[in-house]
C-alpha cells in the first residue's frame, strides 16, 4: 500500500514540474542601466526587446559596426526615447498591419 501511495505521488510531482515554463536565460541581457548615448554612424544594428517573463524591463542592445561589440543603450535616454519614437512612426507609415513582437530589429 506505501509503494501504491508512493508512486502517485511521484507521477503527481513529475506532471507539475513537466508543466513549469522553462526559458532559454531566464534573466536580463543588460545588467546595469547601459549607456545614455552611441554616436550614429558607429551603429550596424539595434534590437529592441519588450519586456517578458524572463526579463521585466525594456532593453535595448546595440551592435557596433567595427567591433561588432553588443553594448546595452539606457531606454530612458533621451537618444533611445527618441530613436524608438522615430522608428515608431518609420513603420507606421510603411507597415499598417504589424503583429506585435517581442523583439524588433533595425538596420
Amino acid at each position: 500500500m506505501r509503494s501504491a501511495a508512493f508512486i502517485l505521488l511521484v507521477c503527481l510531482l513529475s506532471v507539475d514540474v513537466k508543466g513549469m515554463a522553462i526559458t532559454s536565460k531566464g534573466r536580463c541581457n543588460c545588467m546595469d542601466a547601459g549607456v545614455n548615448f552611441i554616436k550614429p554612424k558607429q551603429i550596424e544594428k539595434i534590437e529592441v526587446y519588450s519586456p517578458s517573463l524572463s526579463c521585466q524591463k525594456m532593453e535595448i542592445i546595440v551592435t557596433l559596426k567595427k567591433s561588432g561589440e553588443q553594448r546595452c543603450l539606457n531606454p530612458e535616454s533621451w537618444f533611445a526615447k527618441n530613436f524608438i519614437r522615430k522608428a515608431a512612426q518609420k513603420r507606421s507609415r510603411g507597415m499598417n498591419h504589424v503583429r506585435k513582437q517581442r523583439r524588433l530589429t533595425f538596420t
